[in-house]
């Protein structure tokens, strides 16, 4: 019987026939095309976390946050890629509990990786208001807001399995997902909004302050260091909107259509893996953009295909970091000031 819930849902809203389709060349070819995103996602994020663990100069507040993004991507790729395997025909042999595992994970998955993108950008701003370089001995703030998002991302993810689904009112029923509510779509709409308006404003905060911080430390750099920050937000911003975006329309699309009359609303996967590609661009952003990082990755790579070794690369690149902090050790306030808009700006933007 509950089976065959799944099955008056999808057909309801008109993804019955859709489904039945999933036969066909091009479907399999777009399946196989998501896998190898899927694929290439969590290689990605877990090279990322690797490199992390490996470079002790990584242990720090920020890369603590990097690190849980790239957790936050991978479990995206995994979940996405779990969702295809289960999808087409098999759709119809899982219960509505499993149906909700399967949906919600891949919403959690996603949730909180864009959750951390807003916790990242917290815990810069409030870096550059406290003008204090990263402790490592302080890492409540990194736990809360580490906590915080995946508590967030999966009570949101769990929403219809708890009860706010559409099981009793098929009228309510949205066409993308046939078992979730349209009024908890469009609550999950507002949310990511909202979280994109607050990334935006925060970032436009961090580059003020920045600029302002720059006028006081050095006159000569401060353009520089305001450019190079400016473009990092706009790749930042940029990204997550192209990325999103398009989702987001869909989704209002399907709260305000009608059943049956969309039919760009069939098409949902295409949408869905746009949103999941800025699991794979966030890694090259936040890890690629920073030289240190650049390096560990390109060497951990290099010992998985020729099987050299890189601790000692490792170890030669730490010794020499730290007799360079030995040596700065005496410095001034206005260096201290310094040093915080730089730390800021080395994880911000590309370090040449």
């Amino acid at each position: 019987m509950e089976k065959n819930l799944i099955i008056i849902h999808y057909n309801y809203t008109g993804r019955l026939f859709n489904l039945s389709e999933s036969a066909t060349g091009a479907t399999i070819a777009e399946k196989a095309i998501f896998l190898f995103i899927c694929s290439f996602i969590v290689l990605e994020n877990l090279i990322v976390l690797v490199a992390i663990w490996k470079n002790h100069k990584f242990h720090n507040r920020m890369f603590f946050f990097i690190a849980n993004l790239a957790l936050c991507d991978l479990m995206a790729g995994v979940t996405y890629a779990v969702n295809l395997l289960t999808s087409g025909g098999m759709t119809f042999r899982l219960s509505p509990y499993a149906f909700f595992v399967r949906e919600g994970s891949v919403f959690a998955a996603l949730s909180a990786s864009v959750f951390s993108l807003l916790a990242i950008a917290i815990e810069r701003y409030m870096t550059m208001i406290k003008m204090t370089p990263y402790n490592a001995n302080k890492r409540y703030r990194v736990y809360l807001l580490i906590g915080t998002c995946w508590l967030i991302a999966i009570s949101l993810g769990s929403l219809p399995l708890l009860g706010w689904n559409c099981l009793d009112n098929l009228p309510d029923c949205s066409t993308i997902l046939p078992l979730y509510s349209k009024k908890y779509v469009a609550f999950c709409i507002i949310i990511f909004m909202i979280l994109l308006l607050s990334i935006s404003v925060l970032y436009a905060r961090i580059y003020a302050l920045v600029r302002s911080s720059s006028r006081k430390v050095t006159k000569h750099s401060n353009s520089e260091h305001s450019i190079s920050l400016l473009r990092t937000v706009i790749i930042v911003v940029g990204i997550f909107i192209i990325c999103w975006m398009p989702l987001y329309i869909l989704l209002l699309i399907d709260v305000a259509c009608e059943h049956k009359q969309c039919q760009i609303l069939f098409s949902a996967s295409w949408f869905i893996i746009m949103a999941a590609l800025n699991s794979a661009m966030n890694p090259i952003i936040y890890m690629l953009s920073s030289r240190e990082m650049r390096q560990t990755f390109l060497s951990l790579i290099c010992s998985c295909l020729l099987g050299t070794k890189t601790g000692s690369v490792l170890k030669v690149e730490q010794t020499s970091e730290n007799s360079k902090s030995k040596s700065s050790s005496s410095s001034s306030s206005s260096h201290a000031q310094k040093a915080v808009v730089k730390e800021s700006l080395d994880v911000e933007s590309t370090v040449e």
